[in-house]
């Protein structure tokens, strides 16, 4: 192909992929004030606040914004799937493909987390705050700005096993160096969840991320083990 008929293909899939994610936003835009409940009801805070006029349409843009993104991400993905594919030779596509799926599922697996434990999260962060002198009054703007970075750092931790997968494929670590080096994992991945879920606790509520992990590494280790690598 021509470097014009790359570049073709590149609007192609620029255009579906935005053509999706606007579409998926202004769909969600009219169910944006139940996504939008459904999280402040499940965060404990019982309301939030905004500071400007626009602060309302702002919010619910927002909440929009990132519930479409959620809903169009599979078009994205699919797009940015067939722009490469060809690209590849035959065994790469195979390898690749179940990989670009897997690390959407992790992905998707990490954010639920992270929705399942905001109440604990929130509430520990709180429990720092000296309540006779200190007061959270949650803006609405500030919250969906902590939530989606939340939510994109449990995702992108979720990568663990596809990043250990891909990384044995490419003959750059294999499993019996991951098992020789079992206890520093073990070690990291205990610290990892503790700074992931701060709390009072040192054991109970990090094991909420770190059984997870764990059970990513044991089993990206058995499956290079499985594969010979």
């Amino acid at each position: 192909m021509t470097v014009l008929q790359h570049l073709e293909d590149l609007r192609r899939a620029l255009a579906i992929a935005v053509g999706a994610w606007l579409l998926a936003v202004v769909a969600a835009w009219f169910v944006s004030d139940e996504v939008l409940r459904l999280v402040v009801q499940r965060s404990g805070l019982g309301h939030l606040v905004y500071l400007h006029p626009t602060g309302a349409f702002t919010i619910r843009l927002e909440v929009a914004a990132c519930t479409g993104t959620v809903v169009a991400w599979p078009v994205v993905l699919w797009q940015l799937w067939w722009f490469v594919s060809p690209g590849l030779y035959r065994r790469e596509r195979r390898a690749a493909l179940p990989l670009v799926g897997a690390a959407t599922l992790f992905f998707l697996l990490g954010v639920a987390l992270c929705f399942y434990a905001l109440p604990l999260i929130v509430h520990v962060l709180n429990g720092f705050a000296p309540p006779d002198v200190l007061q959270f009054l949650p803006s609405g703007d500030d919250f969906l700005g902590f939530l989606l970075a939340l939510s994109i750092a449990f995702g992108l931790v979720f990568q663990l096993p596809v990043v250990l997968w891909t990384l044995g494929l490419l003959g750059l670590i294999s499993s019996a160096w991951l098992w020789r080096n079992r206890f520093y994992w073990v070690s990291g991945l205990g610290l990892l969840a503790n700074f992931m879920t701060p709390g009072g606790d040192p054991l109970v509520t990090p094991l909420v991320v770190f059984l997870p992990l764990l059970a990513f590494y044991l089993g990206a280790t058995f499956l290079l083990r499985l594969t010979g690598r």
